[in-house]
């Protein structure tokens, strides 16, 4: 009879091994990378920072930071990871010459930004050519949706102020492309701001959406193919007439504050005129309705603004406000979308929370803090975290199916990018077998084959 020496079997430990890769599944990021051509294009932009008989490409030294923010880094520090794996990430810099990258580029103010922004933008319609009927646009429209973040400091940084949460930080404003139910969403636009930045500044929202019309193709630059969605933030004059402005034509949602004027003209709608509001399968949804406001309440507002508001029973424990009424919460939204169901319009505003997820995905991929010190240095940072979630977002789109396109970057990380694999070396190929026991192995390779078959950029 043996005794019980625990619940997990007992390994010895020997270093000198050889042949291993750890964190082999993020040669789908490397792959990504590749037949995106976002190498190429980091490059070229980046070539007025090189300097003379420099050994290692500054667009290459930049990745690298992304693909350690992607596999799940938050410091430059971090860009040890690959370092550590030559045979998948290739020759990677050294913290100095990484810091004196982020410097140099920091020293040039907008011209490095505008450079990565474009190349960005420039691999992005290749992507979503790629792509196909999985790209953002085959549904027929375009959703960016715009929000803010907070992101705590913990030391004397830059710009870091009391927020309106009473917490320490900065509040950047983001924006995200919106894949649908059916995939994820790519970052087009991250702006830093002081911790004490409103909510509902209009100057920053119409500096996010200039810079987020940017990132998409020439055609979703303007024109009601192209949704931008905020929540009540976005609700302000200035915001929505720059919006609707005579050329830009751009279909918006945004959420608004219910005024005085509009709770007078809710009060005033007959029972007859509220119509049941719909769940994403065509179900009606349980003690929600919703309306549509005319009178005083439009005065001011662009030509063709429709104001739509929906009231619901609170949820168990939720505090109700002095806007609501008859014991029901109040929720209001501006549109301009024709000719469509009013329930059909608040279920499209209302799958804008689908941004808290992408927000969630960008706080573990290198947003939950800022690293550096200069609020320069960090706006370089957030576009390296925007260059990470734009590799997990891609790498789903062109390679992932079902359920697994769907992950989120902690998922991404635990099921494939940190499987372990045995390095071979043979006629000249280096291959990488990864472990049959693995449950998602076959994801991994499946992946592997679709981004092989892809077309080479250029």
């Amino acid at each position: 009879m043996r005794k019980r020496i625990g619940s997990y079997p007992r390994v010895r430990t020997e270093g000198g091994g050889r042949g291993v890769v750890s964190q082999a599944g993020g040669v789908l990021l490397v792959e990504t990378i590749r037949k995106t051509g976002l190498d190429q294009a980091i490059s070229a932009a980046l070539t007025p920072w090189r300097k003379p008989r420099t050994v290692l490409d500054p667009g290459k030294v930049l990745l690298d930071v992304a693909l350690a923010v992607a596999l799940g880094g938050d410091c430059l520090a971090d860009v040890g990871m690959p370092r550590a794996e030559p045979a998948v990430f290739g020759p990677v810099a050294s913290d100095p010459t990484v810091s004196r990258l982020i410097d140099t580029l920091t020293a040039s103010g907008n011209r490095a930004l505008t450079a990565l922004r474009q190349a960005r933008a420039q691999v992005r319609e290749h992507v979503w050519g790629l792509a196909g009927d999985a790209a953002p646009p085959a549904a027929g429209q375009v959703i960016v949706d715009l929000d803010g973040v907070l992101v705590l400091a913990h030391s004397e940084k830059q710009d870091a102020a009391a927020t309106w949460k009473k917490t320490f930080g900065h509040h950047p404003l983001m924006g995200f492309v919106d894949h649908g139910r059916g995939g994820s969403g790519e970052p087009v636009v991250g702006l830093l701001r002081p911790g004490n930045a409103g909510s509902n500044t209009a100057a920053d929202h119409i500096e996010a959406a200039r810079l987020a019309l940017r990132q998409l193709p020439k055609k979703y630059r303007r024109g009601r193919q192209t949704l931008i969605r905020t929540d009540s933030g976005g609700g302000t004059h200035e915001f929505v007439d720059w919006l609707s402005a005579r050329g830009r034509w751009l279909s918006y949602s945004v959420g608004m504050t219910i005024t005085d004027a509009m709770h007078a003209s809710v009060l005033k709608v007959p029972a007859s005129a509220w119509t049941p509001a719909v769940e994403p399968d065509g179900e009606i949804r349980d003690g929600a309705w919703v309306a549509e406001l005319d009178g005083d309440c439009l005065k001011g507002w662009p030509t063709g603004m429709r104001l739509i508001v929906r009231k619901e029973r609170p949820h168990p424990g939720a505090q109700l406000r002095f806007t609501d009424t008859d014991g029901m919460r109040l929720t209001c939204f501006a549109t301009n979308t024709k000719n469509a169901p009013i329930a059909e319009l608040e279920l499209r505003h209302r799958q804008r929370a689908r941004a808290e997820d992408r927000i969630r995905a960008a706080r573990a991929t290198g947003l939950r803090n800022l690293p550096l010190h200069d609020a320069a240095q960090n706006q370089i940072w957030l576009e390296i975290v925007q260059i990470a979630l734009d590799l997990l977002a891609w790498m789903p789109l062109l390679a992932l199916t079902g359920q697994a396109r769907r992950w989120e970057p902690r998922r991404l990380r635990l099921r494939l990018f940190s499987a372990a694999a045995q390095l071979v070396t043979t006629g000249r190929r280096r291959i990488l077998r990864f472990a049959r026991h693995w449950p998602w192995t076959d994801v991994i390779t499946d992946a592997l084959q679709r981004l092989t078959a892809l077309p080479n950029p250029g």
